[in-house]
């Protein structure tokens, strides 16, 4: 018998040894990308989000700002238009 396979399984298992460690370096560097992302608080952007939604008008949320006038409703049809679309 000859030495042959042998050889070539070594050198088989060599390359997907080599493919793996490649891998597990390609992961490490996402992995240290991802610790670079500056992050904030939960209770930070919570307080940002509930600052802005008090602040924003916001005319689907009526429970907050009351009922609009159909006037400066921008989700109403205004009775100007004639049609369901316009062709330009």
């Amino acid at each position: 018998m000859s030495s042959y396979p042998r050889t070539s399984t070594a050198r088989r298992t060599q390359n997907l040894s080599e493919a793996k460690l490649k891998r597990i370096i390609e992961y490490n560097e996402r992995q240290k990308q991802q610790l670079d992302i500056p992050r904030i608080a939960v209770s930070e952007a919570s307080k940002g989000l509930i600052s802005y939604c008090k602040e924003v008008h916001d005319p689907l949320v009526p429970s907050v700002w009351g009922p609009i006038p159909k006037t400066e409703d921008p989700f109403t049809s205004s009775s100007t238009k004639s049609g369901c679309c316009i062709i330009m």
